[in-house]
C-alpha cells in the first residue's frame, strides 16, 4: 500500500529524499556479484542529484577504480529551480573553487565529472571530482542533460518521485541501462507495468520488504511518524514501499520459487489453514492467491498474486499475463454498483477501498473481486496475473 510519508511528500512536491550510502552499496554490490564487469568501461550518469550531499556521487567516486569506470557524471538542480526543494547551504568544496559564483548557483545547475587523476596521487577517487555550472537549471528534461544521458551507458539515481513516470519515460526513450528508486505502487502505473510484463524492467535485488531510511533537508517538515534526528542534527525519515527498478541483470531473478501443490498448501501453509479451496474471481478466469508463498505448483491456469510477488519473480518460471486493469482478461462486465450500508441506505459507488467487503447488486467493471457467498463480494488488493511457464523437455 502507499506509504503516508511518500503520499504527503508527493502532494507537497517535497522530493529531496537522500538515499543512504549502505543502501546504495548493497544494491550495486548485488549486480557486481552476478556480473563483476557490469560497470567496467562504462560511463555512469547520476542525474537529479545533489552531488555535494548525495551518497550516489560519493559512492561511485570512491569506487571508481574498483568498478573500472570510464567516466562518472553527476548533475544537480539550480537553487531557484522548481525541482530543487532542499534548504540550500553552500559547501566548502563548492565555495573554495575559483569559479564559484553565488548568483550562478541560484540560476544554474552544476555538473560534476570524474575521469582522470587530477590530484596526481596515482589513483582516481573522490578527490579528483571536478565541477562547473550547467547552462540551464539542471532539469533532466533539458536538451543539455539529455545530451549527458545519451553519452552515458548506465543511469543511476533516486529521481523526484512526483516525476517518476516522466523520468522513467526519459530513460526508456534513450534505451539505456538503469537502476532507479521508486514507490512500489508505481508497478501498476500504465507507463510502468508493460515494461515489467515484457521483461524490459524488473525489481532490484536488495529491497524486498520492510522500509528504508532517507535523509531529508534540514527544513523538511516532519509531520509523520517514523522520523529521527541524529547526533549531528540531521533529519531522517523511514519510508515503506520503496523498491529499486532496473534493467540490470542480477542473480535473484533467476532463483526459482520453491512451491507446494494446491492440496499441500491448504494443509500445511499457515496462511491458508482453514480454507478448503482456492477461490476463483467472479470477473476474471483466475484464482486468488493471497500470498506469494501460496502459489501452487500444480495449477496450470491464471493466478492473481500480490504485487510483492515481483520481489521473487523468476521469468524462466512464470509468465506475467496482466493485472487487474487488463480488461482483455475480464470475463464479466458489471453495471453500476449499488452499495447498501448497515442502515439499509442504498447509494451508487464509484470507487472501493482495497480489501472492502460490500453488499452489492453489482460491482465496478474495473475491479478485481472474488465471490465470498451469494450476497457479499470482497475486493482484492492490487493483483498481478501470472501463470507457470510451460515446461520444456
Amino acid at each position: 500500500m502507499a506509504n503516508s510519508n511518500l503520499t504527503a511528500a508527493k502532494r507537497a512536491k517535497n522530493d529531496e529524499f537522500y538515499t543512504q550510502f549502505h543502501d546504495i552499496e548493497k544494491e550495486i554490490n548485488a549486480y557486481l556479484d552476478y556480473n563483476p564487469d557490469v560497470f567496467r568501461g562504462k560511463t555512469i550518469l547520476l542525474p537529479c542529484d545533489d552531488p555535494e550531499w548525495s551518497n550516489f556521487t560519493k559512492f561511485f567516486a570512491q569506487n571508481f577504480q574498483r568498478f573500472g569506470l570510464k567516466k562518472l557524471i553527476s548533475t544537480s538542480y539550480a537553487v531557484d529551480s522548481k525541482l530543487y526543494k532542499g534548504g540550500y547551504q553552500v559547501t566548502m568544496f563548492e565555495e573554495s573553487a575559483a569559479h564559484y559564483d553565488a548568483k550562478k548557483t541560484k540560476k544554474h545547475g552544476k555538473i560534476f565529472t570524474l575521469d582522470h587523476d587530477k590530484s596526481g596521487d596515482g589513483k582516481i577517487d573522490v578527490d579528483d571530482l571536478e565541477w562547473n555550472y550547467l547552462k540551464g537549471d539542471g532539469d533532466f528534461r533539458s536538451e543539455e542533460v539529455k545530451k549527458l544521458r545519451d553519452e552515458a551507458d548506465i543511469i543511476i539515481t533516486n529521481p523526484p518521485f512526483s516525476l517518476f513516470r516522466d523520468f522513467l519515460a526519459w530513460i526508456v526513450e534513450s534505451n539505456k541501462l538503469f537502476t532507479i528508486i521508486g514507490n512500489m505502487n508505481a508497478i501498476t502505473y500504465k507507463e510502468v507495468f508493460p515494461l515489467i510484463m515484457k521483461n524490459k524492467m524488473w525489481l532490484g535485488p536488495s529491497i524486498s520488504s520492510g522500509d528504508r531510511e532517507f535523509q531529508v533537508p534540514d527544513d523538511y517538515p516532519i509531520t509523520a511518524s517514523g522520523w529521527r534526528i541524529d547526533n549531528n542534527g540531521k533529519k531522517f525519515l523511514r519510508v515503506k514501499g520503496v523498491r529499486w527498478y532496473t534493467n540490470l541483470d542480477h542473480g535473484r531473478r533467476h532463483q526459482p520459487l520453491q512451491l507446494m501443490t494446491m492440496a499441500d498448501n491448504l494443509r500445511f501453509n499457515k496462511k491458508l489453514i482453514g480454507k478448503t479451496e482456492y477461490v476463483y474471481y467472479d470477473n476474471y478466469d483466475a484464482i486468488e492467491v493471497p500470498f506469494t508463498d501460496a502459489i501452487p505448483s500444480d495449477f496450470d491456469g491464471i493466478m492473481g498474486v500480490p504485487i510483492s510477488f515481483l520481489d521473487k519473480y523468476n521469468p524462466e518460471q512464470f509468465e506475467i499475463v496482466g493485472y487487474e486493469k487488463s480488461y482483455h482478461l475480464r470475463t464479466k462486465i458489471y453495471p453500476t454498483q449499488i452499495q447498501i450500508d448497515k442502515n439499509g441506505k442504498r447509494s451508487n459507488v464509484t470507487k472501493l477501498n482495497d480489501g472492502a467487503a460490500i453488499k452489492v447488486s453489482a460491482l465496478l467493471d474495473d475491479t478485481t473481486c472474488y465471490l465470498v457467498n451469494d450476497e457479499y463480494f470482497v475486493q482484492s488488493y492490487k493483483r498481478i496475473f501470472i501463470k507457470h511457464r510451460a515446461k520444456t523437455t
